[in-house]
């Protein structure tokens, strides 16, 4: 993926594909991306992308600290996010990443 800043659109057509964390300090943990959600532009700034959240469910029950994270997927290729864990439960752990 070039440096260019990723918008919803990148994602929108992702829902249910897989995205891997990459990332040297962490092991591979596949992650589903489960969600992506426009969000309201009232705070942005106009010329700024449009903000929008991704949930991502990982199966893996280990919870991950917040921080950026090294996460590629076949079509984007590796992206660096900073995943947030959201919520966990008997099937694994949800992680959002908000871009606003």
């Amino acid at each position: 993926m070039s440096d260019r800043e990723l918008v919803f659109e990148d994602f929108a057509d992702k829902v249910e594909q897989v995205f891997v964390i990459s990332d040297q300090d962490v092991p591979a943990i596949p992650l589903i991306l489960a969600e992506a959600e426009r969000l309201s532009e009232k705070f942005s700034k106009p010329g700024i992308r449009s903000p929008f959240s991704l949930t991502f469910f990982a199966k893996d029950p280990r919870v991950l600290p917040q921080r950026m994270y090294r996460v590629e997927h076949n079509g984007l290729g590796m992206l660096e996010i900073f995943l947030v864990p959201s919520a966990k439960n008997s099937d694994g752990v949800s992680y959002c990443a908000t871009f606003n």
